[in-house]
């Protein structure tokens, strides 16, 4: 991140990496989050958050307004992810997008030996509590990037705290982070 970027951070939770990024990066934080309480949260950190749907409210945004949008575990909880990334794109010029990976080797062995949609530490909620309604792979990921025509300026990828070669992160990574560009 840049010393000074203006970041947008959708779905940033309570805040808590707004506050690094302001504290640490001199960055010129926003956000926006639908959960009340955790806009209540962030405010409470002094910042500048807004409650409101990614889904429907970033046209609100203007254009070019922030150099970075963040969107950090919520892609798979949007109603329409494309929408989202090309909203973000119209944001700021570079988007820093971070999912868990359902082609995780963990998540397979899972479903084939016990055929159940597992719970672990990285996703820890039953199917039926989720908020994840679009689950992706870090292949699938790649081909929406593909077909959205948005560059991948830079990709990692880990296994717990370790980092994983791209060309086994589809099912070597538990968690994803990508960083797109314009096209």
């Amino acid at each position: 991140m840049p010393h000074g970027a203006r970041v947008l951070d959708v779905g940033c939770s309570d805040g808590a990496l707004l506050a690094s990024l302001r504290d640490q990066r001199g960055a010129d934080v926003r956000g926006i989050e639908i959960n009340p309480e955790r806009v209540a949260a962030a405010v409470a950190r002094g910042l500048p958050v807004v409650q409101g749907d990614a889904d429907r409210d970033l046209a609100d945004f203007p254009s070019d307004s922030v150099d970075v949008v963040i969107l950090s575990e919520a892609l798979q909880a949007m109603h329409k992810p494309s929408a989202v990334l090309r909203e973000m794109l119209r944001i700021g010029a570079t988007a820093i997008v971070a999912f868990p990976n359902f082609g995780y080797w963990r998540v397979r062995l899972a479903l084939l030996l016990g055929g159940r949609m597992p719970v672990t530490p990285g996703l820890p909620a039953s199917w039926h509590e989720t908020e994840n309604i679009h689950l992706c792979t870090v292949a699938d990921f790649r081909a929406l990037a593909r077909e959205l025509g948005f560059p991948i300026l830079r990709e990692a990828h880990l296994a717990g705290a370790r980092p994983v070669p791209a060309r086994q992160a589809n099912w070597r990574a538990d968690h994803a982070l990508f960083v797109l560009g314009r096209s």
